[in-house]
C-alpha cells in the first residue's frame, strides 16, 4: 500500500472519532513511519508477512498524557502518535484488514493520549 493511501486510512480513523474526543485532541501530531527505530536497527528489511501481531509494535504514543499535564510545566512540543505501516501491513492479509488495524491502533494510542494504560485499553 502506498504511504499516501495509508495516511488516508489514518485520517479516516481520526475523522471517525466521536466529536467529544476529536475536540479534546490538543497539540498532538499523528505520524506514519515504516518501522520503529529498534526494529530498523535489527534488520534492514520489513517484517515477514507471517509475523504475529504480538511480535510487532503497531503504534506508539510519545508524550505526556492529557490527564498528567500541568499548566506549570514548560512546553515540550506536541505529543506524537506514530503508526508503523510495515508492521501493520505484515500482520494483515487484505486492505480491509489494514483499514481495521489502522483504526484499532489509532484508537489505542489515543487512549494512551487520554491517560489510559494497557490494562484499561484491553477492555475497550
Amino acid at each position: 500500500m502506498t504511504r499516501a493511501c495509508f495516511r488516508r486510512l489514518v485520517a479516516e480513523a481520526l475523522d471517525s472519532l466521536p466529536p467529544e474526543f476529536r475536540e479534546r485532541l490538543d497539540n498532538v501530531a499523528v505520524l506514519v513511519e515504516d518501522v520503529p527505530g529498534e526494529q530498523r536497527k535489527k534488520a534492514r528489511k520489513p517484517a515477514p508477512r507471517s509475523a504475529q501481531p504480538r511480535e510487532l509494535l503497531m503504534g506508539v504514543f510519545v508524550g505526556t498524557p492529557a490527564t498528567s499535564r500541568s499548566v506549570f510545566a514548560l512546553p515540550s512540543g506536541p505529543a506524537r502518535i506514530v503508526l508503523y505501516q510495515k508492521n501493520i501491513e505484515a500482520v494483515c492479509h487484505s486492505d480491509a484488514e489494514i483499514r481495521r488495524e489502522v483504526r484499532l491502533t489509532v484508537i489505542h494510542e489515543i487512549g494512551h493520549y487520554f491517560g489510559m494504560d494497557e490494562d484499561q485499553l484491553r477492555h475497550v
